[in-house]
């Protein structure tokens, strides 16, 4: 008797095991790095994404370029998360770590097909990534606030290549600017640091508002347009009747009844009002809504009124202008009002927006973007948050490294004296971990269009001989002294991306088996798999 089959799963579920699984995953891993390798450095290129209903992004940003992508391949899904966590924690440096997680585990792909076993590979891995992390601690410079043309240049070096090219100068200038505004005992929050966008004008006209520009323009035209020495309410409850809760009926049998009804009304909202004047506020910004009524009274009092302002908004118009954000209307007196020079609507094309400007120290301020189109405009925003998140983290860590490839190579240099310590077959991993490293200088030396291999070997020819800040310099195509080139980055960059990257890598290595449900429609869970290249999205 021939012994009957044993089903374990559904037969619609795909399985990959052993090799297989892992060749899969490395692929789609490797791809995902390549999607994103042509847009690193200042030379590198920008990609136009469009989407199904035909929006477009062009990007050179490799947090963006991967989320726009929708990519379903869950190996490369992994290496999507990886990117976002670089942004989240440091804010630029997103398509170097997918980069040095893809080349990772490429270089594995060539250890495996050496009969070497994936555990001691991720054992060469670990130990690589902590070494890693003593020599950047270790190689790193100093740095403190004062330092701020050191902060304009890690700015810059973060922009370079981001279309905001020709004037980075003077954005690197607002970056510094902003970030040492609202930091406070040592802590920068970015949440404080508004951008708002304007379409018209040149990208030249940015501009640092020491205050906050809000998209809202003034309830009434016959409000003033602009209101000087502006003592400003915040309040979050509505300037208007309440409407009861419950369902609520009003009998009514008289005329004279409906008036007086219609009179408490009225009184009610001239209260309200006049509340609002005996405070000495001459500018309103409500969470809520005004009603008609309240907004001819207000008009008649001279106040500028915005209505239906975020809450977030109103949180960092309270840290700008150093009110207070009133529930209680008969809370609100003179000591909660905010202060600011002045407060004006102001007109671009068809847009309107509220400047608050002149605040006395404040602790949120606004980057207004101007610029031709929306594509520019959105892409000037992802390069400024970039220049923000690199001082942010410069500030808070205190440290820097060199840039221009210079570190990477350092890196790599000595962590190949590091795996000559070991004896076992980790020694080669160590080894494969370095030429991952290596990786980025030959990209951004390709990138420019210049000989990658050349780039690397005289790179380390002059690592070799004792000069630990030889690096790429973009603009003069020459290898230099990065450090007095000026071209330098965030420790936290480099550190950041060097433990996702070996995380991810590590982790995915470890795969030796990959079970892909059907959804309930039948149709298999898993792009890429069955021989099939790796899925890798909607665009």
């Amino acid at each position: 008797m021939s012994e009957k089959p044993v089903m374990l799963m559904p037969e619609d579920v795909q399985r990959l095991l052993g090799k297989d699984a892992q060749r899969n995953n490395i692929m789609a891993a490797k791809m995902v790095a390549e999607v994103v390798k042509t847009t690193l450095g200042p030379k590198g290129m920008d990609k136009m994404l469009v989407s199904p209903s035909g929006n477009i992004v062009v990007t050179n940003d490799g947090v963006t370029i991967l989320d726009e992508m929708q990519i379903e391949h869950p190996a490369a899904k992994m290496m999507v998360e990886i990117s976002k966590t670089q942004d989240v924690e440091v804010g630029d440096g997103t398509t170097t770590v997918v980069m040095i997680a893809g080349k990772l585990l490429e270089n594995a792909e060539r250890l495996l097909d050496k009969k070497i076993h994936p555990t001691v590979i991720t054992k060469g891995y670990r130990l690589a990534a902590e070494k890693v992390q003593e020599i950047l601690k270790e190689i790193s410079l100093r740095i403190t606030p004062e330092d701020g043309d050191v902060l304009r240049h890690i700015a810059m070096t973060s922009m370079t290549g981001k279309g905001a090219e020709d004037s980075r100068e003077k954005f690197a200038e607002i970056i510094v600017k902003a970030v040492k505004q609202i930091q406070e005992a040592g802590n920068v929050n970015l949440n404080d640091i508004k951008i708002e966008k304007s379409k018209g004008d040149s990208i030249q006209d940015t501009e640092l508002i020491s205050g906050i520009v809000l998209d809202k323009e003034r309830v009434s035209v016959d409000m003033p347009s602009k209101v000087h020495d502006a003592k400003i309410a915040l309040v979050d409850f509505a300037l208007e009747l309440k409407n009861p809760e419950i369902d609520t009926k009003v009998s009514i049998s008289s005329p004279d009844q409906l008036q007086s009804f219609i009179d408490q009304e009225e009184r009610t909202i001239k209260d309200m009002v006049e509340k609002v004047k005996m405070s000495g506020a001459n500018v309103v910004f409500c969470q809520k809504g005004i009603d008609d009524f309240a907004q001819y009274l207000l008009s008649k009092e001279n106040v500028y009124a915005c209505r239906r302002v975020a809450k977030s908004n109103m949180e960092k118009l309270a840290k700008a202008t150093g009110g207070k954000i009133v529930s209680n209307l008969s809370e609100l007196s003179s000591s909660e009002l905010g202060y600011a020079q002045t407060v004006e609507e102001v007109k671009h094309g068809e847009d309107s927006l509220t400047y608050i400007r002149g605040c006395q120290n404040p602790k949120a301020v606004t980057i207004l973007i101007h610029g031709g189109t929306d594509h520019v405009i959105d892409e000037i925003e992802r390069a400024i948050k970039d220049g923000l998140g690199v001082v942010a983290s410069s500030l808070k860590t205190g440290l820097v490294v060199p840039g221009g490839g210079a570190i990477e190579v350092e890196l790599a240099r000595r962590l190949r004296h590091f795996g000559q310590s070991l004896s076992g077959r980790e020694q080669l991993a160590v080894e494969e971990f370095a030429s991952a490293l290596e990786f980025i200088p030959t990209t951004l030396a390709e990138n420019a269009g210049m000989d990658p291999i050349d780039v690397l070997t005289e790179m380390k020819s002059k690592h070799d001989s004792g000069d630990m800040n030889a690096g790429l310099n973009l603009f003069t195509n020459k290898i230099e002294n990065v450090l007095e080139a000026r071209i330098i980055e965030p420790y936290k960059i480099k550190s950041q991306a060097v433990t996702s990257a070996s995380e991810v890598a590590i982790m995915i290595l470890r795969i030796d088996d990959v079970v892909a449900s059907a959804d309930k429609g039948g149709a298999p869970g898993m792009p890429g798999m069955g021989g099939m290249p790796p899925g890798m999205g909607g665009y």
